[in-house]
């Protein structure tokens, strides 16, 4: 693509150089440059891609994305001047991969907790309408028989555009996209054309990089209110989970036609109504605008059903039938990392859940209650790096929550474990301690393989905070890891 071409809908403060050169291919990392690239130069967290212009140059890039031309040689490469590079490089993505949001429907999900369980419903429903559907989310980004390990949520805006347009030529007609905080904050969504947008809730998680909890949330809010906004497809939806009070301040602001889910407010446009939670699953008949729908599914707990009922929106959004939606979200049995069952024949049930928040902890652990005969015992640990304040939190929602509490480690990265346990231990050991069984143990197979030892029949043992994850973050460092295959070992070992 000529670069006068690539750089339509950039915000240019200054263009120095040929605007007619021709363009092979983008990026942001310089070890990635071939001949004929553009470079974009990214100021991160740690590092500085102003810093690896030379690099870039050397390695055959023809132009170069800048925020500043200080130290710059402009010899024999042309430089776009912008204010920010990152919302550019979104723009110059979508156009080198010729938007291909515009001829996809393209739905995003954001909140703290469910969008992958929703996006697995959403894909589930859609495949039922035989809809050939692409997921871009946390477990892994999948169509048409792909799988790609997932590295971040939502990926780089270039890689996004890569992806979306790698799907359209492989006939995907729908794509299921869960948008997070982070992705939002760093532009990688923009030039993204948005049909729906999902809000499933909002509570405590990353404020070591949002700081405060309005912060959060405005930078959720801007997927509604700037993004979704700026779609060019029509009409748009907002989906909206008005039991969540973040939710009813967000329905005054949203573009598009308002979209609202309820479990408790009947003047919802989508709402459950005749509930039965049960330990083999959810029942309940769901009330909308386009008729009543019957939902039965082998999801657990109150909080799936609030997923349910955002696959639902967004689905009758989509135009998608009642009777697509009820086979959809009845065929989907379970999902990876999410209350998932660990088969045994101990007569235990080991559940292993990603619940990485307060919120989500203490869902499961309500979920876990009524399975449980006997004593219900929780492993869990808090990722280091990431926001401290909840840990005391969740050291308190553990101690009330559970019978016999087995603090661990979690994805400690840099930081301390032991320092990570002690914060946790706050909320477990603060004024109104009730005795339990307590052990604290920083290493996880040790702690998982305990959990099971001393699981008596009838007991549960809930394994929470990494889900899916096949991998441990210790110090900078990924080792192999799987929550379930440590669980599974022990069960193999402990029957002979």
């Amino acid at each position: 693509m000529i670069l006068n071409e690539l750089t339509v809908g950039v915000k240019i403060k200054k263009l120095l150089g040929s605007e007619n050169v021709r363009i092979l291919g983008i990026t942001h990392d310089s070890n990635q440059v071939s001949e004929g690239f553009l470079f974009a130069a990214i100021k991160g967290e740690s590092t500085d891609g102003h810093r690896f212009i030379g690099q870039a140059v050397d390695r055959g890039a023809r132009a170069l994305l800048v925020e500043t031309i200080d130290g710059i040689d402009l010899r024999d490469v042309s430089v776009i001047l912008v204010e920010d590079s990152r919302s550019s490089l979104a723009q110059i993505s979508s156009n080198f991969y010729d938007h291909p949001t515009k001829e996809l429907k393209l739905v995003g999900i954001t909140g703290t907790n469910g969008k992958t369980t929703t996006t697995y419903l959403l894909e589930s429903i859609l495949q039922q309408e035989k809809r050939n559907v692409g997921v871009i989310g946390t477990v892994e980004h999948r169509y048409q028989g792909e799988k790609i390990t997932s590295n971040m949520t939502t990926p780089e805006s270039i890689d996004l555009m890569a992806l979306l347009r790698d799907m359209r030529k492989a006939g995907v007609e729908y794509v299921v996209m869960e948008v997070s905080s982070h992705a939002l904050d760093k532009k990688r969504v923009l030039g993204c054309h948005f049909d729906a947008a999902v809000f499933t809730n909002l509570s405590q998680d990353h404020l070591d990089y949002h700081k405060t909890l309005d912060n959060y949330f405005m930078t959720k809010k801007s997927l509604f209110t700037e993004v979704l906004k700026r779609s060019d497809k029509r009409p748009i939806s907002s989906v909206i989970n008005v039991d969540d009070p973040y939710g009813r301040k967000l329905i005054e602001e949203s573009a598009g036609n308002i979209i609202s889910y309820s479990i408790e407010d009947r003047h919802a446009t989508v709402f459950a109504d005749e509930i039965k939670l049960t330990n083999e699953g959810i029942v309940s008949r769901v009330r909308t605008p386009w008729g009543r729908i019957d939902i039965k599914s082998n999801l657990l707990g109150r909080h799936n059903l609030s997923n349910i009922l955002a696959a639902t929106a967004s689905a009758l959004s989509l135009g998608v039938s009642s009777g697509s939606i009820e086979k959809g979200v009845s065929s989907l049995s379970s999902i990876p990392g999410r209350l998932e069952r660990v088969d045994n024949k101990l007569g235990i049930t080991i559940l292993v859940d990603y619940a990485h928040t307060p919120d989500a902890l203490k869902n499961v652990l309500q979920v876990a209650r009524p399975l449980t005969k006997g004593k219900l015992i929780l492993v869990f640990g808090c990722g280091g790096d990431r926001d401290p304040m909840k840990r005391p939190i969740m050291g308190r929602i553990g101690r009330e929550l559970s019978d016999i509490l087995i603090v661990t480690s979690d994805n400690p990265r840099t930081e301390s474990p032991e320092k990570i346990i002690e914060d946790i231990e706050i909320g477990l050991f603060e004024e109104g301690f009730r005795e339990k069984t307590y052990f604290r143990m920083i290493d996880r197979r040790s702690a998982i393989e305990k959990a099971i030892e001393i699981a008596s029949e009838g007991d549960s043992v809930l394994i929470a905070g990494k889900g899916h994850e096949n991998y441990q973050i210790v110090g900078k460092k990924k080792n192999p890891f799987d929550d379930r295959e440590v669980a599974r070992n022990k069960i193999k070992e402990m029957i002979g």
